[in-house]
């Protein structure tokens, strides 16, 4: 009796020094996470998991060591149950547990879940040995191949991201361009003065409108000339006079021969 209380004190001291050990990688593994997060690399992650990965082994092996007796066979019952802080409760357990009522031993001596997850544990096993062999395999299939896409995606935009912040952005404007079609617009820069020969000015002191009315009629008699020469004599004539008789308005003979100079002379 007294060689298998030994044999118990000695694999819970190997037990609780293992989940020791796994306590402190994983409260380590959250510090990082939650302040460490952007100096975290992916490979430093994928070390805290294989240490993770490792201790976990670790402490499966000490609880299926042939040495380690059933700890299912054991049976905990509490002798004194309190309401009162408990200093010595406090410290063994690192202030998570102050008190031990009746509150919390159902929830710190329960040795199965709830029967609403144990029910649907339960469901989860009966549906997962329905499935045949090969149906499994054609899902582990699926699902790797669905991984592999996804991290084929990730992988591509992360080195799009960072192509895209080396690479400098093309600049798609002329700033000179720019400042001199503003310099136009607004201040009229660079623009010219410059009049076709054949038009004069806006008008003359004295003769306002006369010049670019004049000079219409004169293209108009020149078209009219190129087509009917037999009929320009009595348009050309009338033009003449005004140009040299009058100094005011355009008198109205002259609009009149302007309409008329417009038919087509093959318009019968």
């Amino acid at each position: 009796m007294q060689r298998e209380e030994k044999q118990l004190e000695a694999s819970l001291d190997a037990l609780l020094s293992q989940v020791a050990d796994l306590k402190n990688s994983l409260g380590s593994f959250i510090y990082k996470l939650e302040n460490e997060y952007d100096r975290l690399t992916w490979p430093s992650v994928l070390d805290s998991f294989a240490l993770l990965s490792g201790q976990l082994n670790t402490l499966n092996k000490v609880l299926k060591h042939e040495k380690t007796p059933l700890f299912r066979n054991q049976v905990i019952i509490p002798l004194v149950l309190s309401p009162d802080r408990d200093e010595d409760l406090m410290r063994q357990t690192e202030g998570r547990v102050p008190v031990f009522s009746h509150e919390v031993v159902p929830d710190h001596l329960r040795t199965k879940p709830d029967p609403e997850v144990e029910e649907q544990e339960k469901q989860l096993t009966t549906d997962a040995a329905r499935i045949g062999a090969d149906a499994a395999q054609k899902q582990i299939q699926s699902l790797n191949k669905m991984c592999s896409n996804l991290l084929e995606k990730i992988s591509k935009e992360e080195r799009e991201s960072e192509s895209g912040g080396l690479r400098p952005n093309k600049q798609t404007f002329n700033p000179a361009d720019t400042n001199a079609l503003v310099a136009a617009v607004a201040f009229g820069k660079g623009l010219s003065n410059w009049r076709p020969s054949g038009s004069s000015g806006p008008g003359q002191p004295g003769q306002p409108g006369t010049g670019p009315i004049l000079a219409g009629a004169s293209g108009l008699q020149q078209v009219q000339m190129a087509g009917a020469p037999s009929q320009q004599q009595p348009l050309l004539s009338g033009v003449q006079m005004a140009q040299a008789g009058q100094t005011g308005k355009m008198p109205s003979g002259i609009k009149t021969n302007i309409k008329s100079a417009s038919m087509h002379p093959y318009q019968r």
